[in-house]
């Protein structure tokens, strides 16, 4: 069995507990898993204010200093363990709610500490509640000296003494004893050209980066193989597509496509636009089944491509339809083909759920016998009393309206 693959209870500092809090909480089952568990934001921790510094109570911050002070307030539930801080342009107050009889021995007055935490205003003074606290030592600075990552976690793995730092902990654990079993998944020469860092070295300074510059080469590689093989799937799916299903060759570019884009085209299409209707029309040439989504911006020109693409359907003797999720999106496709196409004499038909039985009785005869070549709808086209002469292309609008993924 691969490493990777190991239950995350026999993880260091896990245990069976804490395993079952990290798998119902973070679906984290696997080593691999807490692996691609990453932070959603860094801190810099080699940046430390003055007290005097501190104006931002909304970000997390290090100040360096020493305590004094240190004294037990209130009784029993209500005590509370207090202490201030300070360095040489001022003071603040560190306060403590929970965990006293531990955090209490621990603090010595005149040692240099470093606290980290987000401040607060209470009574008009700087305090912070709970900070991480840590005595200076070389050692100490240096393992601060790059960024911090923070994970997401939960009120019960925090619980657990699983919150961003416990999390943290686990992986500095995890990642000497799986680096080198992460296998590569690029090719030495994709990895030249593209100045790719290897998988091993993106996973280690997406948790760890020194800096800002490792960070954004980890994130790339790591975004780039997803791209890159979800790509790869597609292409797979639709190469498997186009060998299982035949479709109807589409090879001639007739009368009315040319009419209307050298007399009637609204305006210059864009590179885009023409980029796109090339591939369209290799694919409708081909004789395999096309399957293709169109995407753009609101008013990028799709409907211009949709009406080109019919067209062709008709010059190669088929018919076209055009389906959209609502009767407005549907009356809109329609008014809008019927002003394009109608100074060439093609009429268009429209079949919605508001067109009343007596009218929908031609519109069905004459697509049927193929006098009607373009028709817009809704779901109404779906229906059996519905039959075409010879469709050749089906267009969907918004198709994830549809519930379609």
């Amino acid at each position: 069995m691969n490493l990777l693959d190991t239950s995350i209870e026999f993880l260091k500092g896990v245990g069976p507990k804490r395993a079952d809090l990290l798998r119902s909480e973070l679906q984290i089952f696997s080593f691999r898993d807490l692996l691609n568990y990453f932070p959603f934001r860094y801190i810099d921790r080699s940046q430390f204010l003055k007290i005097s510094e501190i104006h931002d109570l909304d970000r997390l911050i290090q100040i360096r200093g020493r305590l004094r002070g240190i004294e037990r307030v209130g009784k029993q539930r209500q005590q509370r363990l207090k202490a201030e801080f300070y360095d040489d342009s001022g003071s603040i107050e560190l306060v403590w709610f929970k965990g006293i009889r531990f955090i209490a021995p621990s603090l010595k007055p005149n040692v240099e500490y470093v606290i980290f935490g987000k401040p607060n205003l209470f009574q008009n003074r700087l305090s912070f509640a709970h900070p991480e606290l840590d005595v200076v030592t070389p050692e100490y600075l240096k393992k601060i000296s790059g960024w911090q990552p923070v994970y997401s976690t939960t009120e019960k793995l925090s619980g657990k003494s699983l919150n961003s730092r416990g999390i943290e902990k686990l992986l500095k654990n995890l990642l000497p004893q799986v680096l080198e079993q992460i296998p590569e998944t690029l090719n030495p020469e994709l990895h030249h050209r593209l100045k790719l860092l290897t998988r091993a070295a993106a996973y280690r300074h997406i948790h760890f980066p020194s800096d800002q510059e490792q960070l954004e080469k980890a994130r790339f590689r790591i975004k780039f193989e997803e791209l890159f093989f979800t790509q790869l799937r597609l292409q797979k799916i639709n190469l498997q597509h186009k060998l299982q299903y035949e479709g109807f060759v589409f090879t001639n570019v007739g009368e009315h496509f040319n009419s209307f884009y050298a007399n009637h085209l609204p305006f210059e299409l864009t590179g885009a636009q023409k980029r796109v209707m090339k591939e369209i029309r290799r694919d409708l040439g081909s004789g395999s089944h096309m399957n293709r989504l169109l995407q753009g911006d609101v008013g990028s020109g799709k409907t211009i491509v949709a009406v080109l693409c019919m067209l062709l359907a008709i010059d190669n003797g088929f018919q076209a339809c055009i389906m959209a999720p609502t009767e407005i999106l549907a009356q809109q496709h329609f008014q809008s083909i019927s002003e394009l196409l109608e100074p060439m004499g093609l009429k268009v038909g429209m079949l919605t759920g508001s067109v009343k039985k007596s009218e929908r009785k031609p519109i069905h005869e004459d697509l049927l016998s193929g006098a009607l070549k373009i028709v817009v709808g809704t779901h109404a086209l779906l229906e059996d009393t519905v039959k075409f002469k010879n469709l050749g292309l089906a267009i969907i609008d918004e198709q994830h309206r549809f519930g379609v993924a």
